[in-house]
């Protein structure tokens, strides 16, 4: 439905044309028309005094109204919406995604890519500050062209573009820093697909280092609590126990995508293909020290598959070949223990990755099976 705009001003006050709005809110000035047009600014009219054009004039007060309303400015609407969009394709986060599906992305009735297939700091020409980061997919043995790593602190870190600290992308960055912005990090788990991992926000800048701390987030929720912030002591053991927690849930996420992707997005036991349904499951207990999170300690399994692999019910030999422990097949039960456990006794897998560098290593299963034969 086309808006109508009054001809003269309703109320009497100060009054902006698009051009000034455009401005005051750091936009583009055809974003501040789009505004206009989207009813955010309220008590618009438009001046066809002489010399005018037509232009669009704006009260000052309601400009002040949504500089002062976070929650309704465009930065944080389309960042709410790319959020929520993300965690519903992601299954809430859990699950990696194309770049090509990224660029399926739209708001407000305008298709807005989440993420640049170039550069890793993307920023909307819509936006002041970055809305997203990246981290390139390495195979192993390859350098990525920037290594993120993990400061003493903890805390991950996130390198520059380049070493110039004024470039457009690292100004980009530092205004979301700055503002305090939430963003969201891709982390590349095969060519092409990416794990997303949301919110996550710059925290402090290191630039002898050309880098950004990054914060990936659950220690926030510890903060709303019963937290003493006078106790150094105290306000220094939840950072860190939340920055550890934060740093095995992005493990675990960085796992899950990996794994799930080298099966093709089904259970090596059953073939079940449902995404939901389907865990990474660590051949060595990521319980161990020497337990690490790639994908040759891991194979894709279904939820009773993977529970029973665990409770040692279900064991596989270093030739890929399923047993089942023995008081199970003299068990008689439903059709769960029959099809889905006794039938699969002495039978090949039915999904393994088709890179052979992607199959589990048979010195994990070796070492696997010997605690399941010990069962």
């Amino acid at each position: 439905m086309k808006r109508e705009f009054p001809d003269a001003p309703v109320t009497a006050g100060p009054y902006l044309s698009t051009r000034e709005v455009a401005v005051m809110i750091g936009r583009h000035q055809s974003t501040a028309v789009d505004y206009v047009n989207q009813g955010i600014f309220a008590n618009v009219y438009l001046d066809k005094s002489s010399g005018s054009r037509g232009m669009f004039k704006v009260p000052q007060s309601d400009v002040l109204h949504f500089l002062h309303d976070h929650f309704q400015s465009f930065d944080s609407r389309l960042r709410r919406a790319a959020q929520t969009w993300l965690a519903v394709r992601t299954n809430d986060g859990r699950d990696s995604i194309s770049y090509l599906d990224l660029e399926d992305f739209e708001f407000e009735g305008t298709r807005l890519p989440l993420k640049s297939r170039q550069r890793g700091i993307w920023k909307p020409r819509q936006l002041d500050a970055a809305l997203s980061i990246a981290t390139t997919f390495r195979r192993p043995g390859q350098d990525r062209p920037y290594e993120d790593e993990v400061g003493p602190d903890g805390m991950l870190r996130y390198k520059w573009q380049g070493e110039d600290s004024e470039a457009s992308d690292n100004r980009a960055l530092r205004a979301a820093m700055k503002e305090n912005l939430p963003l969201i990090w891709f982390f590349g788990v095969a060519p092409g697909l990416f794990q997303p991992v949301f919110p996550v926000f710059l925290i402090d800048e290191e630039m002898d280092k050309h880098q950004f701390i990054v914060d990936i987030d659950p220690q926030r929720e510890f903060f709303e609590g019963d937290v003493d912030l006078e106790s150094p002591l105290e306000v220094d053991a939840v950072k860190r126990y939340g920055t550890r927690i934060a740093r095995t849930r992005l493990h675990q996420r960085l796992f899950r995508s990996t794994v799930i992707n080298a099966y093709g997005t089904r259970c090596a036991i059953c073939n079940l293909r449902h995404s939901i349904l389907l865990d990474a499951a660590h051949i060595i207990p990521d319980s161990r020290e020497d337990s690490l999170p790639t994908v040759v300690n891991g194979m894709a399994m279904c939820k009773i598959h993977h529970a029973a692999f665990d409770a040692k019910i279900l064991g596989i030999r270093p030739d890929l070949i399923v047993e089942i422990r023995d008081d199970i097949l003299a068990e008689i039960d439903g059709p769960m223990l029959k099809h889905g456990l006794q039938e699969r006794h002495r039978q090949k897998l039915m999904s393994v990755p088709t890179k052979k560098a992607d199959r589990p290593s048979p010195s994990l299963l070796e070492e696997a099976y010997s605690r399941f034969k010990e069962a």
